[in-house]
């Protein structure tokens, strides 16, 4: 009995000891190791702070920690959700390619060291990686449309290149993937198990990111999908615009937004001191140091926990990137308010919303073609898309964003159809401009297909105040 006393004494006072020593770390008490270049150890902490819930008041550290939407445990979505008499007929799913490289570096530093070949057993992890990366060395004859099929399948360089698709961004298009698999085709049986190739339609831009985005979740979606089966579209435009990308108006409302851009950057003063800090500290002029797009890489950064760049003049800090981050935000409230983004989304994402009603109509009319439809695009390609809608308060896209169009059939009433849209797996029907009264009208836990087709062929375009009433008219309205 003396010797188990004594046991569990010791037990938990090495416990305790422990849980003291983990505590001094956290709290930065004791010092971590000096490095080479004779730093000191404060400056080159570790900068990634742990997940909090969301804070009362905009805090620059937690948006920026959403923004690199680090995968860990499986998320809750409300994708699929519906009454048992609904029917899901379609689903059309627009993704943002997941964490990257910067496509900027801060001039005269050492570029972050991040590998971008894949490794299961490092983290992040995800347990089809290993599968992923050998399903994806057989798909090197694969067919798609020039100049896709000479892009790589998947990242594979020691040392990232600049823009380059991440292990982080591979792992959180599985788990997308494989979140809309359990939902879509275990649950709902959205494609038969013989599913042909024109059951799908898949879309991406030309950057080797967005194919490797898309085919990740792909990969999690249709596990060992045979590869005849798969072909990826090119689109040469982040709108997803195809033929109808020529509208001058709409790049008149974007000459626009950016002045406003321009202006409110003059106004920060604090933003103005900052650059001229981290401009001293490279040994660059200031406005070298801005062209640069610091925050680019600073997030890269900041998403793998690496610390930030020094020289012998000094460090870049979290103060530098907490002021940074802050007028991001503050943007972006702007640009809500000034209404001058709204009119370049309006006309930027009629095009790919077209596109999407159209393939519903087909859906309703009993047509089995493209019931599952994948683009794979950019933060420009998904920004415009939700302020058209009307998400006005929906956040800027983040890593491996996805906006998710569900067509549904009443089977109580055959001939009734309705949507559902989700943000990052999140319900936002109601919150859009065309649907938003809705539901204080109908019992019904959905949208009416016919309130988007009419918002797409005809409101968004009496939003735009002009007398157009067509997707060319308004292109091209004249005094604009």
């Amino acid at each position: 009995m003396l010797f188990r006393n004594r046991f569990l004494l010791l037990l938990a006072l090495a416990a305790l000891l422990a849980f003291v020593s983990l505590s001094l770390q956290f709290f930065h008490l004791i010092p971590v190791s000096t490095p080479k270049n004779g730093m000191s150890s404060k400056s080159r902490k570790r900068i990634m702070p742990d997940p909090v819930t969301e804070p009362p008041v905009t805090d620059p550290v937690y948006e920026a920690l959403l923004y690199c939407n680090i995968p860990s445990v499986a998320e809750r979505s409300m994708e699929g959700h519906a009454p048992h008499h609904f029917k899901l007929v379609s689903v059309h799913v627009f993704i943002r390619h997941g964490d990257r490289y910067p496509l900027y570096v801060i001039p005269k530093t050492k570029r972050p060291e991040i590998d971008c070949t894949l490794v299961a057993n490092r983290k992040p992890y995800h347990p089809k990686l290993e599968a992923f990366v050998s399903h994806m060395s057989k798909g090197s004859g694969a067919s798609f449309e020039s100049p896709l099929n000479s892009l790589p399948l998947y990242p594979n360089h020691p040392l990232c290149e600049m823009g380059e698709l991440t292990q982080t961004g591979v792992v959180q298009h599985l788990q997308n993937g494989q979140l809309l698999r359990d939902i879509y085709l275990k649950k709902h049986k959205l494609l038969p198990n013989d599913w042909s190739a024109d059951q799908l339609y898949l879309e991406t831009t030309g950057k080797s990111r967005t194919l490797q985005s898309g085919l990740a979740l792909l990969y999690g979606f249709l596990p060992d999908f045979d590869w005849k089966k798969i072909y990826f579209r090119h689109q040469p435009s982040a709108l997803f615009c195809s033929g109808s990308c020529y509208c001058p108006v709409r790049n008149q409302y974007l000459e626009k937004e950016q002045r406003r851009q321009y202006l409110l950057r003059l106004k920060n003063s604090q933003l103005e001191k900052t650059y001229g800090e981290m401009a001293k500290i490279v040994d660059v002029p200031t406005k070298q140091l801005r062209a640069a797009n610091p925050i680019d890489s600073m997030l890269c950064h900041f998403c793998h926990n690496v610390s930030f760049p020094c020289t012998r003049n000094g460090c870049v800090d979290m103060e530098h990137f907490k002021v940074i981050k802050t007028h991001q935000i503050e943007d972006e409230r702007e640009r809500r308010e000034k209404k001058l983004y709204l009119g370049y989304s309006l006309l930027g994402a009629h095009p790919i919303l077209n596109q999407t009603i159209g393939r519903m109509q087909r859906a309703t009319e009993g047509r089995k073609e493209e019931l599952f439809a994948l683009y794979s695009a950019h933060d420009v390609t998904l920004s415009p898309v939700l302020s058209a809608l009307g998400l006005s308060e929906a956040r800027f896209p983040r890593f491996a964003a996805r906006l998710i169009f569900e067509l549904w059939q009443d089977r109580e009433k055959p001939s009734e159809h309705s949507v559902r849209i989700l943000y990052n797996g999140v319900d936002v029907t109601f919150h859009t401009s065309f649907c938003q009264d809705h539901h204080k009208r109908s019992p019904k836990p959905m949208c009416p297909l016919e309130n988007l087709v009419r918002f797409v062929k005809r409101d968004m375009f009496v939003a735009l105040g002009g007398s157009g009433t067509n997707y060319y008219d308004a292109c091209h309205r004249e005094g604009f």
